[in-house]
């Protein structure tokens, strides 16, 4: 089956980044680093795409109910209010970790679907080599990042900062819904990576925040 020409991707994101370079004057000594980094961005993409590629063309049937089911599930954050609802049912330091976890998803979302994802210009996947089977739908937005993603590690950063434990099993859900984007072909894998490493600092940052204002109002009550 033949497959589309590859979208630019990344070298939009190349070319700014050299423009910028450009515009900070002493061009000569800053052109070897600026031709240096569109490369190395250049070849980013094509290993991104290289990599989309083959996950979609390896046969997975047993995985492709499953990874399609949970991208769903991560549509609007959905499988993330249910485990927020289950942890304000476990008492106060889990009505403060859902809190605390809700905020983070509501600031991720923000930054990403407002702030990143219309500076991007990277084009959603050609997912013609990806079964049907895993077909979820297609979003309009631009690919870069995912938003999904972000949310996803945001969550799982914000609430399982108090808990170890609960934070290798959050923290595996969250990457399977970041791997179940690319799987059901709706982004590449880089998406979701900075998707992923925007989330956990998001989730970080907001947590801090978060704990330091609620130690704040807990010391004014006393």
């Amino acid at each position: 089956m033949a497959t589309a020409e590859p979208p630019p991707d990344l070298d939009p994101v190349a070319d700014r980044i050299a423009d910028r370079l450009g515009d900070l004057g002493g061009f000569g000594r800053l052109e070897p680093l600026r031709r240096h980094l569109t490369e190395v961005l250049r070849q980013a993409g094509t290993v991104d795409r290289a990599v989309y590629d083959t996950i979609a063309k390896v046969p997975t049937p047993a995985l492709d109910v499953t990874m399609r089911r949970l991208s769903n599930a991560a549509n609007r954050s959905v499988i993330w209010l249910g485990v927020a609802a289950g942890l304000s049912l476990t008492g106060r330091p889990g009505r403060r970790a859902a809190a605390r976890g809700l905020l983070a998803i509501g600031v991720t979302s923000a930054v990403v679907n407002l702030a990143l994802k219309p500076l991007s210009s990277r084009r959603r996947p050609d997912r013609a080599q990806v079964p049907d089977q895993r077909h979820v739908w297609m979003p309009r937005s631009t690919s870069f990042p995912s938003g999904h993603s972000a949310s996803a590690f945001a969550f799982a950063t914000a609430v399982s900062r108090d808990n170890p434990w609960l934070a290798i099993a959050i923290q595996f859900l969250a990457g399977g819904v970041a791997y179940s984007r690319v799987h059901t072909g709706v982004h590449y894998p880089g998406d979701t990576v900075v998707g992923a490493l925007i989330g956990a600092g998001a989730g970080q940052a907001v947590s801090t925040i978060f704990d330091r204002a609620y130690a704040s109002k807990s010391s004014a009550a006393e």
